[in-house]
């Protein structure tokens, strides 16, 4: 008999306040009256790493894992390692020192942020308090992004996708993306400038850390531009994504178990 449960992955930081945030996110979940959920990280949490995750469910009986990747892009190298480390793939398509966890139960692995509208609303929530003149404004996202190639192209295609999404639901003149990696952020800001457009720079960063309040202020040193380093998290939608997806996920296992 199929019992299903939801394994919520993100990266882990040796913040407490950044863990607190997830877990606090995750304990908005309305999916935990019916299914058991488990929050891991990749590293740096200890007693709450994958595997300890794996365990937590397949001991309360859990025999299909629903897998959430908390993070923003399908370009990032750790879904690739994530997924094939809990045997959802049958090889990595970069080299990685994570060895395959020990599981029994199925692996169905979701996918991460990339261009959800529940995404794009909690984008422009953060930076509204930013807009003055939407009409000469230019949303800038800024994300991480990858030096590898295949995992660029993944960035660069989930983020343009979402750019557009923020400027429909924000109603400014444009939107736009830059990555740290490798760096555009400087000279999409200036391009959106020359052009006569105020720009509001929004992070695309589940939490706030080192890349939001040091690398983007550094790269940008010396423009004008408008900035409060609010992230993703904490907000009441992100709930709303994981539950979206697990719920999809459930029909299609109910419909293959019929």
């Amino acid at each position: 008999m199929m019992k299903p449960g939801v394994l919520i992955i993100s990266h882990g930081s040796r913040d407490k306040t950044w863990v607190s945030i997830v877990e606090e996110a995750v304990g908005h979940l309305s999916l935990e009256k019916e299914l058991p959920v488990a929050v891991s990280f990749l590293e740096l949490v200890e007693g709450c790493l994958i595997q300890d995750g794996i365990n937590e469910l397949e001991h309360a009986g859990v025999t299909d894992i629903i897998v959430i990747p908390l993070f923003v892009s399908s370009g990032s190298t750790h879904i690739d390692e994530i997924e094939y480390a809990l045997g959802a793939k049958a090889a990595p398509e970069r080299e990685t020192d994570l060895e395959r966890f020990a599981v029994n139960a199925r692996i169905h692995f979701g996918y991460p942020v990339d261009d959800d509208p529940d995404i794009a609303v909690m984008i422009w929530d953060k930076v509204r308090e930013l807009s003055a003149n939407p009409q000469r404004e230019t949303i800038l996202l800024v994300g991480h992004g990858s030096k590898h190639d295949g995992f660029r192209q993944r960035w660069e295609q989930g983020i343009s996708s979402l750019a557009e999404r923020v400027r429909t639901v924000s109603g400014v003149a444009a939107a736009d993306y830059g990555l740290l990696n490798p760096d555009s952020v400087r000279s999409r800001t200036e391009y959106w400038q020359e052009q006569g457009y105020d720009v509001l720079v929004a992070p695309l960063f589940l939490s706030e850390g080192y890349f939001t309040k040091v690398v983007i202020p550094e790269r940008l040193q010396g423009l004008k531009y408008a900035y409060s380093g609010r992230t993703l998290l904490p907000h009441p939608l992100l709930p709303h994504w994981i539950e979206e997806q697990v719920n999809t996920m459930l029909v299609k296992l109910r419909a293959q178990a019929d």
